[in-house]
C-alpha cells in the first residue's frame, strides 16, 4: 500500500496541474449546463458530459495531492519512530 501512496504522491506539480485543469473543466461545464437550461436544451448534454470528465479529472489530480501529503507524514513517522528506537537502544 505504501508503494502505491508513494507513486502516486511522486509528483505534486502535475497532480496540482490535473487538479486545476479538472477545476477549469467543472467551471465549463456549469456554464453549460446553466446555457442551456436558459436558451437551448442540447446545450447541457456536453456540459454534462465534461462534468463526468472534470470530476474524474479533479480527483485523480486530488488524489495525488492527499497521496504527496500523507507520504510525507509516513516519513516523518518512521523518521520519529527510528529515531526513537536508536535513543532507547542508547539508554541500555
Amino acid at each position: 500500500m505504501r508503494r502505491v501512496i508513494y507513486r502516486l504522491g511522486s509528483h505534486p506539480k502535475r497532480s496540482l496541474r490535473f487538479f486545476l485543469c479538472g477545476l477549469a473543466l467543472f467551471a465549463l461545464s456549469v456554464v453549460l449546463i446553466a446555457l442551456g437550461y436558459v436558451y437551448q436544451a442540447w446545450l447541457q448534454l456536453p456540459g454534462l458530459i465534461i462534468l463526468a470528465i472534470a470530476l474524474g479529472v479533479a480527483g485523480y489530480g486530488y488524489l495525488g495531492i492527499f497521496a504527496n501529503r500523507f507520504s510525507q507524514v509516513l516519513s516523518a513517522r518512521d523518521s520519529a519512530k527510528a529515531t526513537a528506537k536508536k535513543a532507547f537502544e542508547d539508554l541500555k
